[in-house]
């Protein structure tokens, strides 16, 4: 490349970095890429307060895990009582109007890493609920599932509408784009910096969104827990993360700068493109390709499967696409970013202002 264009871009960039951070119209999206590490730290300090409040029924009522498990579904409510003692918790109540249905308690017992729950109707086991402690492998499920239809449909996606969409919108209402415009600088130049310097700012504000999410989400674990799973996927799963975070703002980054140039109102295309990002599971394999999420998803160390409770026909209507392999999920967001970026250049070759008609 040029030296001249590179220094260029350099300025462009050192110009736009405080704007892309420090934007009064960009602070919300601090909270879309922090927030969710919040939820996961109260998770954690209900987990371990939950946690300690079994171990404290266990010193004080100490019950048999292998007892607990041999309880089924029939078994007598004298024989509930004669196995496992009373309840650290019970609830009794009739149901059916005005009280006349039959009798139902609720028992609960701790074996201080799990939870049980007896359903008992007339005197009979009818229903038995055990909720395990969290562990590594079903927080790391959750986190997967949350990280992937809410953080990078979601958050990733509007924070970069904010960032990039303003990247020209943004000087256009603020009176200030022609200053641009009248530097002896190509327009690729300028739409390579500020596009850079967006990215930059939104790959360091949501990888570090990421990173505390997985800070939060594995306080609560014991450091032996911990180490064990560092020392096996622990590692690649997090690099994976952060990664696709990252790319994700590539991706959509590209998108919105180019939607910014295009459109005067960001919220419409916006709208559009998480329209059609959504409906990626049920196109056709071809066009699931023209979709950044399609690589995003490629990419996760654990791909969210649909839920159980999803309607059979929403089933039948999922279109399966083979993922790529790594390389070529990173290649193909690559090619789709340059594709879009290049029609964005264009449109910024042509771009002509008029602030009476912003």
């Amino acid at each position: 490349m040029n030296p001249a264009w590179t220094s260029q871009i350099a300025s462009v960039m050192r110009l736009e970095l405080k704007k892309s951070f420090f934007s009064r119209r960009g602070l919300w999206i601090y909270l879309l890429a922090l927030g969710p590490a919040f939820l996961y730290l109260i998770h954690a300090i209900d987990v371990t307060r939950d946690h300690e409040h079994r171990q404290a029924m266990v010193r004080s009522h100490p019950v048999d895990t292998l007892v607990l498990r041999s309880i089924r579904p029939g078994t007598a409510e004298e024989e509930l009582s004669a196995d496992l003692g009373e309840p650290y918790q019970k609830f009794d109540y009739r149901r059916g109007r005005r009280g006349m249905g039959p009798q139902v308690s609720i028992d609960r017992y701790t074996d201080g890493e799990s939870d049980f729950t007896f359903t008992v109707i007339d005197g009979f086991v009818r229903g038995i609920n055990e909720q395990d402690r969290c562990n590594v492998t079903k927080d790391s499920a959750i986190f997967a599932t949350v990280f992937q239809f809410f953080y990078l449909r979601l958050a990733v996606f509007f924070g970069c509408v904010g960032i990039f969409s303003n990247l020209f919108r943004g000087e256009m209402l603020d009176k200030s784009l022609h200053f641009y415009l009248l530097a002896p600088m190509r327009r690729e130049i300028l739409l390579a910096g500020k596009y850079l310097a967006g990215l930059s700012a939104a790959a360091v504000i949501f990888t570090t969104g990421t990173a505390l999410q997985i800070a939060a989400l594995s306080w609560h674990f014991e450091p032996g827990q911990v180490a064990a799973y560092m020392h096996g996927s622990g590692w690649h799963d997090i690099l994976s993360y952060l990664g696709v975070t990252a790319l994700a703002c590539v991706g959509y980054g590209s998108i919105f700068v180019a939607t910014g140039l295009l459109f005067r109102n960001p919220i419409l295309p916006a709208t559009g493109v998480m329209l059609w990002e959504a409906a990626n599971p049920f196109l056709p394999a071809a066009l699931k390709k023209v979709s950044v999420i399609f690589y995003l998803q490629s990419l996760c160390p654990t791909v969210a499967a649909p839920e159980n409770d999803t309607p059979a026909l929403l089933r039948l209507l999922i279109s399966t696409a083979e993922a790529p392999p790594a390389w070529l999920a990173i290649l193909g967001l690559f090619a789709l970013t340059a594709l879009v970026l290049a029609a964005a250049s264009v449109r910024a070759r042509r771009l002509e202002i008029n602030y009476g008609t912003e």
